[in-house]
């Protein structure tokens, strides 16, 4: 006889909220309703935000049969992740139905992906940022369908560091760059669940050659996050829709891209212009009509 499903975090969490002490019927529904941030802040910022004291989050896990805070986290994190055989058609909802259904699925695609983006913590980033503007050399990888946001970081990048940011395998195989990583360099590497077995040995070779290792992914437990020394989380599941969201990920390029120039002061932005007069005198872009 098959074991019965077990009940996801959130679900034994509401179950129980009616029978909890009143402080913890308030932490319980604020981490019911702040599931993601639940699973990438720390406690103490979940208090803060809660306006509760930090043990009342472990006293709420603990109430509800977890051994502390950091398990039940853990449970919180693992639910969220979509089945390993099929992460896309497993997403996948019926056709709705109704004269506006089709409208109502854009709605609330929209709707998710401009909830996600406030979650994004915005300091990660402006730290990760800073690892960039004292990198030597910065290095770039995207697999799949992490490769379009890994191209356009390439690209703001280089359009104000152009000698010293490059694609991992742009120009040949990607074993060859790996063994190209030095002390001093950064290594940015993308994914989200399913993760690639390529994002995760570049994360790896970076860590094992004393690079700086940043990592964007939609999970602290991501493979290719393991010893990285700075991990951008973004919110890849909670879209609907059959294809994870990339939304976070581009917004967390782009402000890279961004706090990255702006360190760069007076040098940044003459590399900037002259890279544009060279585009200019080529004739890159059409010409706007007066």
């Amino acid at each position: 006889m098959a074991e019965p499903a077990k009940s996801s975090p959130l679900s034994e969490l509401r179950i129980a909220l009616p029978s909890l002490p009143l402080r913890l019927q308030e932490v319980g529904r604020f981490v019911a309703a702040n599931d993601y941030d639940a699973t990438t802040r720390s406690m103490r910022d979940l208090a803060a935000e809660a306006g509760a004291d930090p043990a009342a989050f472990t006293r709420l896990a603990k109430a509800i049969g977890y051994s502390g805070w950091d398990e039940l986290r853990a449970a919180l994190t693992e639910a969220r992740r979509p089945s390993q055989t099929s992460p896309f058609s497993g997403r996948a909802k019926s056709r709705r139905h109704g004269p506006h259904a089709d409208v109502a699925l854009v709605i609330d695609k929209l709707e998710a992906e401009a909830a996600g983006l406030p979650r994004i913590p915005a300091h990660p980033i402006a730290e990760a940022a800073r690892a960039l503007h004292e990198a030597k050399r910065i290095w770039i990888a995207g697999y799949r369908s992490c490769r379009s946001v890994a191209e356009l970081l390439n690209y703001e990048l280089r359009l104000f560091r152009p000698e010293q940011v490059q694609l991992v395998g742009a120009s040949g195989p990607d074993d060859l760059d790996l063994g190209a990583f030095r002390p001093g360099e950064a290594v940015i590497v993308l994914g989200f669940l399913p993760y690639t077995h390529a994002s995760v040995r570049v994360a790896q070779a970076a860590h094992c050659s004393g690079a700086t290792l940043i990592a964007i992914a939609d999970s602290l437990s991501a493979p290719m996050a393991e010893g990285a020394a700075h991990v951008l989380l973004f919110e890849a599941a909670s879209s609907p829709g059959f294809f994870p969201s990339l939304t976070g990920a581009i917004a967390i390029a782009q402000s890279l891209a961004a706090v990255t120039f702006s360190l760069g002061g007076l040098a940044a932005k003459k590399r900037l212009e002259h890279t544009e007069a060279r585009l200019a005198a080529a004739t890159t872009y059409v010409s706007e009509k007066g």
